[in-house]
């Protein structure tokens, strides 16, 4: 027998294959996992195959297609007045995922500790763990999810190497505003702290809202990694494309383990990106059409017996269940899958201790139709 010292030994299988894996089992309608169930633009499915059929199936440079990366560099500047160099400040990923770990194993190491805010998209505690560093959780409060940095300052010590942000937040929905930036920046001023900003969500935002990018504000993005994500923005989930900023020195670190993790992305998925972003609004069309669906979900949830949280961005909306069951969520979740055919998520797997707020999150990046047969059968609750 092997003795298996194990690096990460509360570790199991993610929620989201948990909870889709459940979800086929018994035919439910899957509102768990974040991808939608809508197609995808005709024009970028054709000008990923013309990229095929003009010979872009080789290695993509390390760094990623050039022309993308240029896009990337003029969208960023018109948005947020930021100058990233393409050359060497941008970096196509293999999805936001990857980004994340490559940008925490580039500089984590043993005794280091990293703030985050919980509940947190679930990769970034374990990546930490996996390094030997220490995760320092601050944990948000339903309904805003609003932070206390004056509690946050707390957790900072000696050995603070980096803070995890994410706005439009998964799973909650709320977002940072200025005065939570400004926080950000006078509590990092003068120190060696690296903020990682997962900004995958940051064209989903709702109600006239900006986006509190830290491209926004030089004295954060001197000390930042902005981690995006294609995926998101063109309803791709599964080609796990995606991309990182990060001024060049600290860039340079980032792609010494980018080069030995994915090396490069799919090129003809780059090339037919590129393309296509080139001739489309799609980032002037996104806010609306996902507030829409927003909308849309919301005035069908208040059918239910569901107590609807506030959502300002991502496509995530959460709902209290307190006042109709005592369950653990993560057995109310199931609940709702064996017993009424929808699938979601407990917001307890976003934590890493042990919490029940008796909150569950739905995924509404889905078809209308997919909409209303889910909320018929949650109104039978």
């Amino acid at each position: 027998m092997i003795n298996i010292n194990t690096k990460l030994p509360t570790v199991g299988t993610t929620i989201f294959t948990v909870m889709s894996k459940l979800a086929a089992d018994h035919q439910a309608i899957n509102l768990s996992q974040g991808f939608p169930d809508y197609a995808t633009d005709k024009k970028l499915i054709a000008e990923i195959n013309q990229a095929m059929k003009e010979g872009f199936n080789q290695y993509a440079p390390m760094a990623g297609y050039l022309p993308l990366r240029e896009q990337i560099a003029e969208k960023t500047q018109n948005f947020y007045q930021a100058i990233y160099d393409p050359e060497s400040e941008i970096t196509i990923t293999a999805g936001g995922t990857q980004a994340i770990f490559t940008a925490i194993n580039a500089f984590i190491t043993a005794g280091d500790e990293v703030i985050i805010f919980e509940p947190a998209y679930d990769c970034y505690a374990p990546t930490i763990k996996l390094l030997g560093g220490l995760v320092k959780p601050f944990e948000l409060q339903a309904p805003d999810y609003k932070i206390d940095w004056e509690m946050v300052k707390k957790l900072f010590s000696a050995n603070t190497k980096m803070i995890i942000i994410n706005s439009p937040h998964n799973p909650t929905g709320s977002i940072l505003r200025k005065e939570d930036i400004d926080a950000l920046i006078k509590l990092t001023k003068d120190t060696d702290i690296l903020i990682l900003s997962d900004e995958v969500y940051e064209h989903i935002i709702f109600d006239g809202e900006q986006h509190q990018s830290v491209a926004l504000y030089p004295e954060l993005a001197e000390r930042s990694f902005i981690v995006a994500s294609f995926g998101k923005l063109l309803h791709t989930t599964g080609w796990k494309i995606g991309y990182c900023l990060a001024p060049a020195k600290l860039m340079a670190e980032f792609r010494k383990v980018h080069q030995f993790n994915v090396f490069s992305v799919n090129t003809p998925m780059q090339v037919g990106i590129a393309n296509y972003l080139s001739t489309s609004n799609i980032y002037l069309e996104i806010p609306t059409f996902f507030q829409e669906k927003r909308d849309f979900f919301q005035q069908l949830l208040a059918t239910t017996k569901f107590k609807l949280l506030p959502c300002k961005g991502a496509y995530f909306q959460c709902v209290n269940y307190s006042h109709i069951s005592n369950e653990k969520d993560i057995d109310f979740a199931q609940k709702l899958i064996t017993d009424f055919g929808v699938a979601t998520i407990p917001i307890s797997a976003f934590y890493t201790k042990n919490v029940d707020h008796k909150v569950l999150r739905f995924c509404f990046a889905k078809e209308n139709s997919t909409l209303e047969k889910a909320v018929e059968k949650l109104k039978k609750l």
